[in-house]
């Protein structure tokens, strides 16, 4: 009994961050790697799609209302994903596998932004109003070919990190 005040630890310590307590801190370095570059050129790029529709005449052709739907659907879920990546969310909710949710994120969108450039680059017509709205919807289908092009670097990206890095048939 005359050993126990010297086994006594008094050493105090602080919470972990990802433990649950306080604010989450952003991810400096994921703006910094490639797959961080990659989601800030969808987002931009996806707003200046879904933009160029949205002031173009595009509701007399039905196929602009599919690119509006997958550039605006794509964009809202790119930002959400982003801002989740950057505070690092998904150490507070680890029973989603993120590597596989944002690996079959990136492959749907890319599916997505293909049929959705498809459509919108063979929409763009002269017969309508203006010269300026058929440069919106040109513009449109360049800027859509990029943020496919994103996309289907994102899913490479994701698709590695949710296999791991150095992982083969031999290491299974």
């Amino acid at each position: 009994m005359a050993e126990f005040p010297a086994k006594v630890s008094t050493q105090t310590s602080t919470p972990d961050a990802s433990s649950g307590g306080g604010f989450p801190r952003p991810d400096i370095n994921f703006l910094r790697s490639i797959p961080g570059i990659l989601m800030i050129v969808e987002i931009v790029l996806g707003l200046l799609v879904w933009a160029l529709i949205a002031d173009s005449y595009y509701y007399f052709v039905p196929a602009y209302g599919w690119v509006m739907f997958v550039a605006v659907f794509c964009w809202l879920l790119t930002v959400i994903l982003f801002i989740a990546i950057l505070l690092q969310l998904q150490r507070r909710i680890p029973v989603v596998p993120w590597p596989l949710t944002v690996f079959i994120y990136h492959a749907a969108a890319t599916v997505l932004y293909i049929t959705g450039f498809i459509a919108c680059a063979a929409s763009v017509r002269t017969v309508f109003f203006s010269h300026n709205d058929y440069n919106r919807k040109a513009a449109a289908s360049f800027f859509a070919c990029l943020v496919m092009i994103a996309y289907g670097g994102s899913t490479f990206f994701s698709f590695g990190e949710w296999r791991g890095a150095g992982s083969n048939a031999a290491s299974a």
